[in-house]
């Protein structure tokens, strides 16, 4: 059952961001998730307007997308948005589900 990586942010250092974004997409492809939506336009209909970037990323599984998560090259990627407050990132890994239970 697909799985979705749900990702909120507020970039603090860009530069230093940008090492980290730079990686993620290698790191992703690897684990078989596909980004379906990152950065672009948003707008927020409910809840706080602390994070300014969003992404959405599928993965086959939630196994899937949990393993990327905890996986070393995404640590060693992370680091870099973690080091120093670079970003602050809220991140849920969610099963598809079947809304129609």
């Amino acid at each position: 059952m697909p799985a979705y990586w749900i990702a909120r942010s507020k970039i603090n250092d860009p530069v230093e961001y940008k090492r980290y974004t730079d990686l993620v997409p290698a790191i992703i492809k690897k684990h078989g998730g596909k980004v379906l939506a990152r950065g672009g336009n948003y707008e927020i209909m409910e809840g706080p307007e602390h994070f300014e970037r969003f992404v959405v990323i599928e993965f086959p599984t939630l196994e899937a997308g949990t393993t990327c998560f905890k996986s070393d090259e995404y640590e060693a990627a992370a680091a870099f948005r973690r080091a120093n407050g670079a970003g602050e990132v809220q991140t849920v890994v969610v099963e598809s589900g079947d809304a129609t239970k």
